[in-house]
């Protein structure tokens, strides 16, 4: 199954604290990177977290975010009253000393840090819903990268059906490009027999033999596109083998142009290194 490095996916689960919803981004890179933004209560998450990304996915830059709404009955504030009576008690003493004054301020008395307290919340059945919840959305993702993956994998095989083509065409127009290469030294022959220059003559030869077969290039061409099919087949990490594969392509490619005798041969050459070249951007994005 190819799987791309490329996909976003969103979980939500609702408890009776709350809501939980989970935001999942990855994006290509050359090894596994993973981000978190998580809320104070669910920081003791991360190292589980980790692990369960490093089980499902093998390389990406994977960015994780978690957000908790809690529900309205969980914002009811209380009031520490015993705390507020002695404040009050205090107050009274403060005032003995120095005097009646104004009585207490209730709003001051709310601002006393530890008066207004929230009710405890059950960080544990929290923790367990949140990884409950984090499990589908990495499910989610991987989904997402496998139908990203299978797009990509069509494009490629698209290109190297194209790029086969063209190799074809090459082979079908060598012939025709030597036997006007050798009228070409023909004429020059005839020139040198008038005018002798044993030495250019040796070089077009020389020339003629260097450019005279590309079959090598295209066999080998056609093989590595033969085996850019096979990976595509694999069930597992294909990126980097694939990345591989269209350095040789694009080597085969070089040579090719190296050798073009005629402007039609250099079209197919500068188009095949096209192809390559998209299929090697698609290639980036497969883990």
């Amino acid at each position: 199954m190819v799987r791309s490095m490329t996909a976003f996916a969103r979980t939500s689960g609702d408890t009776g604290q709350g809501r939980l919803t989970w935001e999942v981004r990855s994006v290509n890179s050359r090894y596994l990177e993973l981000h978190f933004r998580l809320p104070d209560d669910f920081r003791d998450l991360e190292p589980a977290l980790r692990e369960a990304i490093k089980t499902r996915l093998n390389r990406g830059k994977v960015e994780v975010a978690l957000r908790f709404q809690p529900v309205a009955a969980t914002q009811t504030l209380s009031v520490n009253t015993a705390l507020v009576e002695a404040l009050s008690q205090a107050t009274d003493q403060i005032h003995a000393v120095i005097g009646p004054g104004n009585a207490l301020d209730a709003l001051k008395l709310l601002e006393w840090p530890g008066v207004l307290e929230a009710p405890a919340t059950d960080t544990k059945a929290l923790q367990a819903t949140a990884l409950s919840t984090f499990d589908e959305a990495l499910t989610a993702l991987n989904s997402a990268r496998e139908r990203e993956g299978a797009a990509l994998a069509d494009l490629i095989r698209q290109r190297c059906e194209e790029s086969r083509i063209l190799s074809a065409d090459a082979d079908q127009i060598m012939p025709e490009a030597i036997a006007a290469h050798r009228e070409h030294l023909l004429k020059k022959l005839t020139d040198l027999l008038e005018n002798p220059d044993i030495e250019r003559l040796e070089q077009e030869m020389i020339l003629l033999a260097q450019k005279a077969d590309i079959a090598e290039e295209t066999d080998r061409l056609r093989t590595h596109l033969d085996e850019v099919l096979n990976i595509l087949s694999r069930d597992e990490p294909i990126g980097r083998r694939l990345d591989f594969m269209m350095q040789e392509l694009n080597r085969e490619a070089n040579t090719l142009s190296s050798k073009a005798m005629r402007t039609d041969l250099t079209r197919i050459a500068v188009d095949l290194k096209v192809l390559i070249e998209q299929m090697r951007e698609q290639v980036q994005n497969i883990e």
